[in-house]
């Protein structure tokens, strides 16, 4: 039969290098389950309605179980001269149902809903995998912030030693921005899981069909209405994409973090052998290959959502070819998140911190000056400026005498030149960064205390995400035994 199928006004067969050039299979591959189950509905709708006889239905949905059985043990074999999958599965019933009985499958439907409906049961199933591993490495960031949320480090702007932080706001500070990346998930998944089977060609259908009974059993939350704009538009794919890509910026961060503060000029932490390579040339290395990886990754995702704004972001109102683009970078685009999520919350679980090197670095790096300059705009009544310039000052004298701040009885001495009298132990406990971290206790601060209870809440709204993340699964799969139901009624 071939594509001769689709040929019924033209003479002859298509030209082999056209027909190659517009074959769809390696990017549709991926949604041929979900092509399945969105043809078995439809059938199903066909004949509860009565626009198919209910044999014939019954007959027809029989044969997609079997290509499905078939392409899950490994059977099945996608024909690429039959130009993508859908083609191939409606061939597929044709031969098995007879091609008077198979035909009628496609009764009421197109390829461009029939295939926005595999793609969107398929993006459906990619963003709620991607949801679960934000939860799980956000649980993971948080475990480890509780773990080190006193150990001291420098914080940085411009990469420079900034103020004194703890290992756990540092660590912390991911798991905040992760719950940002999953809100644009589940956004995005709100317009996900509309269902656009029913909008035909562009116009919808002179048949009595049910496109709210469709939705139902493939556990859509309801309809994409409009069916010229169902059918023109991929913003849906590009609006997950694009949280896909914000997300894999974010973990980016996190990686080049990780990658700095494990050089030896850093020291601060080490990842396990488990998730280190080696060299193939020099024996001592120990390479941070997991993050470097989610790096450079991050691109491919950035590259797929620049892929489909450029095909959509010149094409008319209705469906134009283009538009089968939107996946050429889709799946594997996704894959990748996922992928780098899974791996980097394996890799941190068994991160090893070096709590000495970074309470060294932090109590010679001059970074509790702020602390000194609000001190005497406290203690003093100076101006915050003021206060400020009399601390550089300070700061300039002890570089310059190869000193840093646990010279208390130096420094005291410098600010008495200065007017300023203040006893050493004062000194010391303004100065020290142990202290220091404790007194940023305004919310959002890096006081433990403060870490503490933002961290009970970041864990109270992973639970509740978690819980309509299950919700969610189990209504699909609750759809899923409601279109099988469905089917053994017809038989």
């Amino acid at each position: 039969m071939g594509s001769k199928m689709l040929r019924g006004r033209f003479k002859g067969e298509m030209s082999p290098k056209l027909k190659e050039y517009t074959s769809s299979i390696d990017s549709d591959k991926d949604m041929f389950l979900e092509d399945i189950w969105g043809s078995t509905a439809h059938v199903v709708m066909l004949a509860r309605q009565g626009i198919i006889n209910p044999k014939e239905a019954a007959r027809i949905t029989a044969a997609l179980e079997k290509i499905k059985d078939a392409y899950q043990k490994g059977t099945y074999k996608l024909k690429a001269e039959q130009e993508d999958i859908h083609l191939n599965i409606e061939n597929a019933i044709s031969k098995e149902c007879g091609p008077n009985t198979g035909g009628k499958m496609h009764t009421a439907r197109s390829r461009n809903d029939q295939v926005l409906t595999a793609s969107r049961l398929h993006l459906r199933a990619e963003s709620l995998e991607i949801m679960k591993n934000v939860l799980e490495l956000q649980r993971t960031l948080l475990g480890l912030g509780e773990k080190y949320i006193e150990q001291l480090m420098p914080g940085f702007t411009h990469m420079q030693h900034a103020q004194p932080i703890t290992a756990g706001y540092w660590l912390t500070s991911y798991a905040s921005s992760l719950g940002r990346d999953y809100e644009r998930l589940e956004s995005a998944y709100a317009r996900i899981n509309l269902s656009p089977l029913g909008a035909g060609a562009l116009s919808g259908t002179s048949f009595p069909i049910d496109r709210k009974y469709t939705a139902k059993l493939l556990g859509f939350d309801g309809l994409q209405e409009h069916a010229l704009d169902t059918v023109s538009t991929r913003d849906i794919t590009i609006e997950l994409v694009s949280a896909a890509a914000i997300l894999m910026t974010n973990l980016s961060k996190i990686s080049e973090d990780l990658i700095i503060m494990s050089t030896k000029e850093f020291g601060y932490i080490e990842f396990s052998d488990a998730y280190a390579t080696g060299s193939s040339i020099m024996p001592q290395k120990k390479n941070p290959d997991l993050a470097e990886l989610v790096r450079g990754k991050t691109g491919r995702v950035i590259g797929a959502l620049m892929q489909i704004l450029t095909v959509t972001k010149g094409i008319p109102a209705g469906y134009n070819r283009d538009l089968q683009e939107d996946r050429a970078y889709l799946w594997s685009s996704l894959a990748a998140v996922k992928n780098s999520l899974i791996v980097l919350e394996e890799g941190l679980k068994d991160i090893k911190i070096d709590k000495e090197r970074m309470e060294t670095v932090t109590y010679s790096d001059y970074s509790t000056a702020t602390e000194l300059a609000n001190y005497l705009v406290r203690k003093e009544g100076m101006a915050f400026r003021e206060a400020y310039d009399l601390t550089g000052g300070a700061v300039k004298d002890l570089i310059s005498k190869g000193k840093d701040f646990r010279d208390v009885k130096y420094l005291s001495d410098v600010l008495k030149k200065e007017g300023i009298d203040i006893s050493d132990k004062e000194l010391y406990d303004v100065l020290d960064p142990g202290k220091a971290v404790y007194r940023n206790n305004s919310i959002g601060g890096c006081s433990p205390t403060e870490v503490a209870r933002m961290i009970k809440d970041m864990r109270e709204a992973i639970k509740e995400r978690g819980d309509r993340l299950n919700g969610r699964n189990l209504k699909i799969e609750a759809a899923k035994k409601m279109t099988e139901k469905a089917v053994n009624e017809l038989i």
